[in-house]
C-alpha cells in the first residue's frame, strides 16, 4: 500500500496547496491575497484624491505606510508596486530617496499652436520661467537651413527653463533671425514668445513642423531639470513659418519625461483615402498553378 506524503493528502500533487487543483485552499488564499492588495491600493487612492496626501508628498517609510493601510509590508510593496507602474507614486532609489506621490503630467498636445504658458493656465498649473541667457550669435550650418538664412548670419540665441508649480518640466532653445526682430532681447522674455513676437512684431505662426523622439538627459541637462543624468527626455524639435512660408522660429525643447504626456489629434481624409486605395493595383507575386496532367 502506498504510504501518504508527510501531510496527508493536503501535501500531494494532486490536491490543493500552492499549486493544488482549482478550487482548493491555494486558490482561495490567493484570490483573498489579491483582494488585499486591491483594498489597499484602492485606500491609499482614496488619501491621493482626498488631498491628504498631495503631489510631491513623501508617504513614509514601509512600516509607517503599511501600519496606516493594515498590511502586511511585503503586500505594501505589491500595492506600491502597481501604483508605480500606473505613475501616481514615483519610487526614487537611495538613502534620500522613498516613494512619492507622483504630479500631475503636462499634456502637451502638438496639435494645438499656442505657448507653453498657455498650455499650463489651460491645465490648473502655476507657469513660470528662468531664463537662463539671451545672446546674439551666428548661426550654425543646421540652425540657418531651417531658418532660411546664410550660414553664420546673426540669429538671437534664448535658453529658459520652463516650470509647472515651480517644477521644472522643460529647457528650452528658442533661435530667432536677429534681422527680423530687431531689439527682442531688451524685451521681457519670460513669457510666451509667440505672444511677444505677435505684440510686437505682429509675426504669428501659421505653418509649424515638429519632430519628437526620446533622448538620454546629459549631467548639465539633468542638473538644470532636476533630474538624474541618463533620465529619459521628450526631444521636440520646431520650426515656425509665417502665412507666405517663411520660417521665423527654430526650437528645441528637452520635456522631462516623467512629467510631460504628448496628444497628437489626426483628422483623415477618408475621400482621399478611399481613392487612393482604388486607384491601387495589387501585384499577385504568388506562381501560377501547375497545369493539371
Amino acid at each position: 500500500m502506498t504510504e501518504l506524503p508527510a501531510g496527508g493528502l493536503a501535501g500531494h500533487p494532486l490536491r490543493g496547496g500552492p499549486e493544488g487543483a482549482r478550487g482548493g485552499p491555494g486558490r482561495t488564499h490567493r484570490g483573498r491575497h489579491r483582494r488585499l492588495v486591491e483594498d489597499a491600493r484602492l485606500r491609499l487612492l482614496d488619501l491621493i484624491s482626498s488631498g491628504a496626501l498631495q503631489p510631491g508628498d513623501r508617504l513614509g517609510t514601509e512600516r509607517e505606510l503599511a501600519a496606516r493601510l493594515s498590511v502586511s509590508r511585503s503586500t505594501l510593496r505589491q500595492v506600491l508596486a502597481v501604483l508605480a507602474q500606473a505613475g501616481t507614486v514615483r519610487r526614487v532609489p537611495g538613502r534620500a530617496g522613498g516613494t512619492f506621490v507622483a504630479h500631475t503630467k503636462v499634456d502637451r498636445d502638438l496639435s494645438v499652436i499656442v505657448g507653453l504658458p498657455e498650455y499650463l493656465r489651460r491645465q490648473g498649473f502655476v507657469a513660470g520661467t528662468q531664463v537662463l541667457s539671451a545672446t546674439i550669435t551666428g548661426a550654425t550650418e543646421f540652425t540657418a537651413a531651417q531658418l532660411a538664412v546664410p550660414a553664420g548670419s546673426l540669429v538671437l540665441d534664448i535658453v529658459r527653463i520652463r516650470l509647472a508649480d515651480g517644477i521644472p518640466i522643460s529647457l528650452e532653445r528658442v533661435q530667432l533671425p536677429a534681422e527680423i526682430f530687431p531689439g527682442l532681447l531688451e524685451l521681457p522674455l519670460g513669457g510666451s514668445i509667440y505672444e511677444l513676437l505677435d505684440e510686437q512684431y505682429g509675426f504669428r505662426p501659421e505653418d509649424v513642423v515638429e519632430h519628437l523622439e526620446v533622448v538620454d538627459a546629459s549631467a548639465e541637462e539633468a542638473s538644470l531639470l532636476g533630474i538624474s543624468a541618463g533620465t529619459p527626455l521628450l526631444a521636440i524639435t520646431r520650426t515656425s513659418s509665417t502665412a507666405d512660408g517663411t520660417p521665423f522660429e527654430f526650437s528645441q525643447d528637452l520635456f522631462r519625461a516623467d512629467r510631460t504626456r504628448v496628444t497628437f489629434r489626426t483628422k483623415a481624409d477618408r475621400a482621399q483615402i478611399v481613392r487612393r486605395a482604388a486607384s491601387e493595383r495589387v501585384a499577385d507575386l504568388r506562381p501560377p498553378p501547375a497545369p493539371e496532367p
